[in-house]
């Protein structure tokens, strides 16, 4: 009996993640994402890596053949929709499955790493980081891979809604029907108090981003996960690392922005 693709298939979702709290958030929903012999898709948190960088690190794991790339901030609403759309990716030969960035009014050749199924094992296939060229008017450092891919392989654009809030994006799958909710601005989660309030003073972002995650629990007929003395010390202890390791990497990155401002 001929073994079915997705049994062929290993598969990992991997988050770029900055805060713990939001991570468990959104991991919890998808702990139901399961292959088709029902067995869990492992779930790997990547922290302090740049916004290009994580996905050269889920290229050299050579353990997965498709990676369900997911930010901190995307709640998953239908895990059975990814799974299919996994199978889509990889019996149609597509690269990549995303969120065009035509919405935010930039290249519509790339789509935006909140949410990706990365097929890892055909990328490899002519994969080479030195081809990665970064342009001058590129507003974010993925912009040089997602382009890359879309000149060498097969890219399937998934359509979107804006939720009512006016901010959050509705990600639908190829029918048209609703796989998660991001929310965007997910900086104001772990950003200081007195950053907040001087950028956000009403903490209207803070209450949006929370709105939409007991909407998307409510929607999978889950309870929130409840956090305990020990949870809200694992989440300022992950905090005041990241800041720490966040703060030079920015500082290092001033460089490059100075020359592209002149280069301009």
């Amino acid at each position: 009996m001929k073994a079915s693709t997705m049994e062929k298939t290993r598969i990992k979702v991997f988050t770029r993640s900055f805060d713990l709290k939001l991570y468990r958030y959104s991991t919890a929903l998808c702990e139901a994402l399961a292959d088709e012999e029902g067995t869990p898709v492992p779930r790997v948190r990547l922290t302090d890596q740049s916004a290009d960088g994580y996905f050269l690190t889920m290229l050299r794991d050579k353990t997965c053949d498709i990676a369900i790339n997911i930010d901190e901030d995307a709640f998953l609403v239908d895990p059975k929709a990814v799974i299919r759309l996994v199978r889509t990716v990889v019996a149609n030969g597509y690269a990549n499955a995303g969120y065009s960035e035509k919405d935010r009014g930039f290249d519509e050749r790339v789509t935006n790493p909140f949410f990706n199924i990365l097929n890892l094992k055909l990328i490899r296939t002519r994969f080479h980081a030195g081809e990665l060229k970064r342009e001058l008017d590129d507003p974010e450092p993925y912009y040089p891979f997602f382009r890359w891919i879309a000149t060498h392989f097969k890219v399937l654009y998934l359509p979107s809604v804006r939720h009512t809030d006016g901010i959050t994006t509705r990600a639908l799958d190829p029918d048209g029907n609703l796989l998660l909710l991001h929310t965007w601005y997910a900086r104001f989660y772990s950003m200081p108090a007195p950053l907040v309030r001087r950028l956000d003073p009403a903490g209207a972002q803070k209450r949006r981003i929370d709105a939409i995650i007991r909407e998307a629990y409510a929607l999978r007929n889950k309870e929130l996960p409840v956090f305990g003395p020990a949870d809200r010390l694992a989440f300022a202890g992950n905090t005041l690392i990241r800041w720490m390791v966040k703060i030079p990497q920015r500082i290092g990155r001033w460089p490059y922005k100075i020359y592209r401002k002149f280069a301009k």
